[in-house]
């Protein structure tokens, strides 16, 4: 009660609402820049189980934006350090680790237990898988992605009404492009993507479906953009 008496105390969350976030799987694909700032809020929160997938290590060059980590990891697993991290910061909560990419083989297996899968990587083949298998289980698919001084996200739930991320971008594009980005940009999308998760978990608000949320933040101007479904897309059918 000690610890999220700020949060129980909002009429829409109560104790009824805590109870649901402590029963809560919630999946993070990556432990980069976004997940570094959606997954502290989702721990602190008291979501009660994380599981994280990544198979990387700390280096100096995502110090800048991957806030998690500090220099004295460098060379570590990240998957290892941001378990101590969460268990430290909330000792309630369970965190499983996976240290592997999510991949068409085992995209299934890493999904099918979770409640909610928040997509935090950096390249298309990996968000397509994502998209696809949330699709086939039935899992709401938190987005976000960052580049530059911009970011944007929002949330697939196909199975309930709107599109999934591939009526969006139906064929991945090739880049090979390094990913160069403000660091704040990562936390501004990350801190949103946790509220996004938070809110579907709860039952409350009104969820970034069926539209994309833009920000350029060197103008700090936002627009949203409506994304239909593809009558084209398998999740459709």
């Amino acid at each position: 009660m000690e610890r999220y008496t700020r949060q129980i105390a909002l009429s829409e969350i109560g104790l009824e609402g805590q109870h649901k976030l402590a029963a809560a799987t919630v999946l993070c694909v990556g432990a980069g820049g976004l997940a570094s700032h959606a997954l502290p809020l989702l721990a602190a929160t008291g979501v009660g189980h994380l599981v994280i997938a990544d198979d990387d290590i700390v280096v100096l060059s995502n110090l800048q934006r991957q806030t998690l980590y500090i220099t004295a990891q460098v060379g570590q697993k990240k998957i290892l350090c941001a378990r101590e991290h969460f268990l430290a910061l909330n000792p309630e909560i369970a965190v499983t680790i996976h240290d592997t990419r999510l991949t068409l083989d085992n995209a299934e297996t890493l999904v099918s237990d979770c409640d909610i899968v928040v997509d935090a990587t950096d390249n298309f083949p990996a968000r397509h898988a994502i998209s696809d298998v949330c699709t086939r289980l039935r899992k709401p698919h938190v987005f976000a992605s960052v580049k530059g001084f911009q970011g944007q996200a929002a949330v697939f739930v196909p199975h309930i009404a709107g599109p999934c991320y591939r009526c969006l971008v139906p064929i991945p594009p090739e880049s090979t492009e390094p990913l160069n980005v403000l660091g704040s940009i990562p936390a501004l999308l990350g801190t949103i993507q946790a509220n996004e998760t938070l809110k579907l978990i709860l039952g409350i608000g009104k969820p970034l479906r069926s539209r994309m949320w833009h920000c350029d933040a060197l103008t700090m101007r936002t627009r949203e953009i409506a994304i239909t479904p593809d009558p084209q897309c398998a999740c459709q059918s």
